[in-house]
């Protein structure tokens, strides 16, 4: 999976093409509205002042794909909060040469490229006091694939079979894994999947560790691991994109498909609270945008002078991003807090999910 996606030249993500929208083979909340990137806006001038305002804030997106948000967030920030502009230190971490360039070329269209410092990896950046903000991006991390196969808990793994790539299973080689497997899967059943990201609960360490004071807002789809391992989804909810349509052949055209997995955050909330991060709360994106918006009752979803049809094209759009069986729900929001005591966060107003 790691080398499907992230391989330097073939990886899915690393050949610089459109990923997402319309052209791509799915979209992203940003991708289809202004409104995703204000409402967080609003949450991130909230945060700000709960941390009495620091000269310096710091608000670092990792996995920036096309640069929408970041184009749309700093264009909303300087319009509506002149004051935490002035504060606000934006970063954005993205692997890979053609996918940073992508989001250079975004803001460069607003004049806003230099108001951002880039870095390749999350080792650059220094321990800061704000906010790390990732959106799908934990979903895209390699996963290992786990079954009960003979009573037995065994690794699937990836074969090659004359020029055909298939899946064998093989004994669990790292502790680590069978430790994920036992602490957030121990009821699997004969014959089922379930998906372990390692790689998900080392970046959460990695980023515990960069964060002095502040918050983590980790926006992705998944639940709590509870809700992930069930006996109506067997096979688990590893599933490769394409054109907009699902599949289950991880092996066909390795590198042209997106692969992903639904996230642990049972697992992101233990790790983060090993590391030295609070749970502020967990909530769904409909719940967290819903809190945000109806302060003004969405106002910041309409442009000035825009007609009734334009209008209307963005109220089906936040249908969308809220609509209880599509983003809404499906999307998670994890927020996380450390050097502040428990945070009345907006976006958290209508409690925790699952709880």
């Amino acid at each position: 999976m790691a080398l499907c996606l992230y391989h330097p030249l073939h990886g899915y993500y690393m050949q610089g093409r459109d990923r997402t929208g319309i052209e791509g083979d799915f979209f992203t909340s940003p991708d289809l509205h202004p409104i995703f990137a204000c409402l967080v806006a609003r949450q991130a001038f909230e945060m700000w002042t709960i941390l009495d305002r620091p000269l310096r804030f710091s608000w670092v997106e990792m996995g920036a794909g096309r640069g929408f948000f970041a184009h749309d967030f700093l264009v909303f920030v300087r319009r509506e909060f002149p004051d935490f502009a002035s504060a606000l230190d934006y970063v954005v971490i993205e692997a890979g040469p053609k996918r940073l360039a992508r989001v250079k070329e975004r803001l460069a269209g607003s004049g806003l490229e230099g108001t951002v410092r880039f870095l390749d990896n999350l080792e650059q950046l220094a321990p800061f006091t704000g906010c790390f903000f990732s959106n799908e991006l934990v979903d895209a991390f390699p996963v290992a694939v786990v079954t009960r196969a003979g009573g037995c808990l065994k690794e699937v793994c990836v074969a090659a079979e004359g020029s055909e790539l298939c899946e064998r299973l093989c004994p669990i080689g790292n502790p680590a894994l069978e430790s994920y497997v036992a602490l957030y899967a121990s009821r699997l059943e004969e014959g089922c999947y379930v998906e372990a990201s390692l790689a998900a609960t080392q970046w959460m360490r990695s980023v515990a560790a960069k964060l002095s004071r502040g918050f983590v807002l980790t926006v992705d789809y998944g639940d709590l691991a509870g809700n992930l391992c069930r006996d109506d989804q067997p096979g688990g909810t590893l599933i490769a994109y394409h054109d907009h349509l699902t599949s289950e052949d991880f092996f066909a055209t390795p590198g042209e498909v997106d692969l992903t997995a639904h996230v642990n955050f049972s697992a992101l909330i233990d790790t983060g609270k090993d590391a030295g991060l609070d749970l502020s709360g967990f909530t769904s994106q409909q719940r967290f945008l819903m809190a945000l918006g109806e302060g003004n009752e969405f106002s910041d979803l309409y442009e000035q002078g825009g007609s009734e049809v334009e209008n209307l094209k963005a109220r089906l759009k936040l249908k969308r991003l809220i609509y209880p069986e599509g983003m809404g729900n499906i999307f998670k929001v994890l927020i996380q807090h450390r050097g502040t005591a428990p945070p009345k966060l907006t976006g958290l107003r209508y409690g925790n999910l699952n709880f």
